[in-house]
């Protein structure tokens, strides 16, 4: 009797193989992620940078300008007030290097009325100022006030240096001669010609020179003047 034989056939299916990465290319791939990111990091830290140095050159220049605006209005508005109780009534006005000081009148918006003002830089801790002081002159002195109890406004902060020169004549010489620049204003009869102004902060460029023309002749606060010797006439 045959003998029959059973043939069981199996189906082979294609199994899924999953790939995963090997230790070289995860470092490669680690150290590609670093760098993008410290590249993404630097961007963001240099825009930050530039937008906060933009930023303070905004300022730098909008406290020149103001400060400027504000110089160039009061010392347009000086006035040749004089001592008319000392005999040769001198100015008030005093220029040295690194400080000026003169009479001007305020605008009627701030205030108005006559004031002696001085520009000069002003120590604040380990900082320093320029500001404008101004007091009240008394018209019975025979000398320049001092600015002990002024009120005082900042024009500018962290200034290293301001200075100050004069174009002018010198004392007791007429149209003859020529003016020149100096460092000081030694003629207490007549004011400069022009006033130069130089302001040298801590952590920038020196601003633009600025040069100042006073509007009033020094004769409008003399009762009488000499034009040869640009002097007022003691009566």
């Amino acid at each position: 009797m045959p003998t029959k034989v059973a043939v069981v056939c199996f189906e082979r299916r294609p199994s899924l193989i999953l790939n995963g990465f090997t230790l070289l290319e995860l470092l490669i791939a680690l150290a590609l992620l670093g760098l993008i990111c410290a590249l993404l990091y630097g961007s963001l830290s240099l825009s930050a940078n530039s937008w906060d140095r933009g930023e303070q050159k905004v300022e730098q220049v909008t406290d020149m300008r103001l400060t400027e605006e504000m110089l160039r209005q009061t010392l347009s508005a000086q006035h040749p007030l004089r001592f008319h109780k000392v005999v040769d009534q001198p100015l008030y006005f005093a220029g040295g290097t690194d400080s000026l000081s003169f009479a001007a009148a305020l605008p009627g918006r701030a205030g108005g009325g006559m004031f002696y003002f001085r520009v000069a830089i002003t120590p604040n801790g380990d900082r320093s100022r320029l500001t404008l002081a101004r007091v009240i002159p008394d018209y019975g002195a025979n000398a320049l006030p001092e600015f002990r109890d002024a009120e005082s406004s900042v024009l500018a902060e962290d200034i290293a240096e301001v200075r100050f020169g004069y174009f002018g004549r010198d004392p007791d010489s007429n149209e003859v001669n020529n003016p020149t620049w100096r460092d000081r204003w030694d003629d207490p009869q007549i004011l400069p010609l022009l006033i130069r102004i130089d302001v040298t902060p801590k952590k920038s460029q020196p601003w633009p020179t600025m040069i100042v023309e006073p509007r009033l002749a020094p004769e409008a606060g003399c009762r009488a003047w000499d034009p040869n010797r640009n002097r007022c006439l003691v009566s």
